[in-house]
């Protein structure tokens, strides 16, 4: 009688250690998941930035380019005709 009631016991509370076992599990990897996906985010949203950044820096660089172009060229029609700018 004993020994049932101990098997039975002992099953009992290996179900018990398995179903809150197996919930934290669970539990475990929801919380890894949604770590790796909020770092994919935030990497996505660094790289979106990085290339905002070196569109705008390429944008200011062609923009110096034209400025310098255009005033080379009023240098250029101020000039007399017959000198030239050395």
């Amino acid at each position: 009688m004993w020994n049932v009631l101990r098997w039975v016991l002992a099953a009992l509370v290996a179900g018990f250690i398995g179903q809150f076992g197996k919930s934290f599990a669970l539990r475990l990897i929801e919380r890894r998941r949604r770590e790796r996906a909020q770092q994919s985010q935030d990497a996505v949203s660094k790289q979106a930035a990085s290339d905002e950044g070196n569109r705008l820096e390429a944008l200011v660089k062609i923009e110096k380019k034209r400025a310098k172009a255009e005033a080379k060229r009023a240098k250029k029609s101020k000039a007399p005709a017959g000198e030239s700018n050395d």
